[in-house]
């Protein structure tokens, strides 16, 4: 029997109850599929934040980086300033730990899902790989004259050889386990002439992949593509901002952001997954927002660690759930959270155990 060490991070808002439905799933995967998960939970986030001061206290970090994956449910609250629990907690992760590689799938499960007019499932099946630790997210920013008429405000994207590296090159690596093994630069090359080197090394890299096909996408023409002909992408890579918008565009066509799941990713040490949609504050402890992101990130996080069959059974009992319409939808009113968590559960017992 494999065993994984799981931080479980449950966070703000609606955080904890999909964080509880999840992990209802993964542990039933984890007793289908024989394997043991030792879940440690950490109470960080704003709440605690306001009991007591701290945001992730260096023993518990520490902790965290001995650890397989880290799960975190949300982050964000209102009564409390704009990034500080974010920086204090998912920025903390993704530099500290060096979570070099944002991944996020993008794939239709079921065409009613999808807000675009004829685009089936085998149109919308994709990954994106972002750069995550360097371009515009770096901290270097600055003010001068603050608060006067002539204020000053200045921000620096800061790129390495090495990390854009890094990430090109997982996404020929990602490519090369896709049937279409295709992989997009997505840029803005012509307008921010520093990104050249993301142009430059992508080249070089990909002459290392003969196997694997290319193209070539400035960002604003990305995003057009991405509404009108997404069936045009299979693997995309991409800087940390333009990474940040089109993946949430990507959200959008495979059906919201309550069905979108998030990997942040150092291969092969401690990892973060998450679903994407934010903490949705206005509706914490109303159990009506839908865990499916979040039994997706647990299905992300299953197979990080190795547990790909009961990683693929998860997926596959989500998208049987859709197509058959037991899973009307992801948005508020669809299902309980409860119920949503329950409906997987139960069909993924019955997948498994016939």
């Amino acid at each position: 029997m494999g065993s994984h060490d799981i931080a479980i991070i449950a966070g703000d808002g609606i955080g904890p109850e999909v964080t509880h439905e999840a992990f209802r799933v993964v542990d039933a995967a984890a007793e289908l599929f024989g394997f043991q998960l030792n879940k440690t939970a950490y109470p960080f986030g704003s709440q605690h934040f306001l009991d007591t001061g701290e945001i992730w206290p260096d023993a518990a970090f520490e902790e965290v980086k001995g650890m397989d994956a880290l799960f975190l449910g949300a982050i964000g609250d209102p009564r409390i300033e704009v990034g500080k629990i974010e920086y204090g907690i998912i920025a903390k992760a993704r530099f500290d730990l060096d979570l070099y590689l944002n991944v996020r799938p993008i794939k239709l499960y079921d065409e009613r899902l999808c807000p675009l007019k004829g685009k089936t499932v085998e149109d919308i099946d994709m990954v994106v790989i972002r750069e995550n630790t360097e371009g515009a997210y770096t901290g270097t920013f600055g003010f001068a004259h603050k608060g006067q008429a002539l204020e000053v405000a200045s921000q620096t994207m800061v790129w390495t050889r090495a990390g854009v590296e890094r990430a090109v090159r997982h996404a020929f690596e990602v490519a090369r386990t896709r049937a279409r093994k295709h992989v997009t630069l997505i840029d803005k090359a012509n307008a921010l002439r520093s990104q050249d080197l993301w142009t430059r090394v992508f080249a070089e890299v990909a002459a290392e992949y003969p196997d694997v096909a290319t193209g070539h996408d400035y960002v604003d023409a990305a995003c057009m593509r991405l509404v009108n002909t997404p069936e045009d992408y299979d693997v995309a890579v991409t800087t940390n901002l333009f990474g940040d918008i089109v993946t949430d565009l990507g959200a959008m066509l495979q059906g919201g952001m309550g069905i979108a799941a998030s990997a942040n990713l150092n291969p092969g040490k401690v990892s973060l997954f998450e679903p994407i949609h934010g903490s949705f504050p206005q509706a914490a402890g109303s159990q009506t927002a839908s865990p499916i992101a979040a039994i997706l990130a647990g299905a992300l996080m299953l197979d990080y660690v190795g547990e790909k069959e009961a990683a693929a059974a998860i997926e596959g009992t989500v998208i049987d759930l859709f197509r058959s319409g037991e899973l009307k939808g992801v948005e508020v009113g669809d299902h309980a959270t409860a119920e949503a968590g329950d409906l997987v559960l139960g069909a993924l017992r019955r997948r498994v155990q016939g």
